[in-house]
């Protein structure tokens, strides 16, 4: 806090304004000293840098298998999203995608169990949770895998 935010009151501290002249005394080198990388303009250091020294994420061991780059994750739905779905007409993965309730069929649809089904629904899909395919056989539907 500065003394002419003491004395006006301000809730916010003005902004510093640096290396505008020696009256100032953020002048010359505006805080930042005479050497450096942290003095030079443009001169960011990573988070990662440790002064040449081996950085902890290199010194410590991979481990474990990383299958991430061919993983492939279904769109999935749970079933209390289709207590508004028409019910002559079968709950399709083409379906689903035309009534936006996922945005790709391209890894498959999962329908999981989160929800309640109050009408007998013809639902097909890639894959079913336990949860999902007792409630929508409960409610006399059937659960069919493509």
């Amino acid at each position: 806090m500065n003394l002419s935010q003491a004395v006006s009151g301000d809730k916010y501290p003005s902004r510093r304004r640096v290396g505008r002249g020696p009256s100032s005394g953020w002048g010359k080198t505006a805080g930042r000293g005479m050497r450096g990388a942290k003095s030079r303009s443009g001169g960011t250091i990573k988070s990662t840098y440790e002064g040449g020294q081996t950085p902890l994420f290199r010194r410590m061991p991979k481990r474990g298998f990383n299958n991430s780059r061919f993983q492939h994750r279904p769109a999935v739905v749970n079933v209390g999203e289709l207590v508004r779905w028409p019910g002559e007409e079968a709950v399709t993965p083409e379906a689903l995608l035309k009534a936006g309730l996922v945005d790709s069929i391209a890894n498959g649809v999962k329908i999981l169990g989160n929800g309640d089904v109050v009408k007998p629904l013809t639902v097909k899909a890639n894959a079913f949770s336990e949860k999902a395919k007792e409630k929508i056989v409960a409610a006399g539907g059937k659960a069919e895998l493509i």
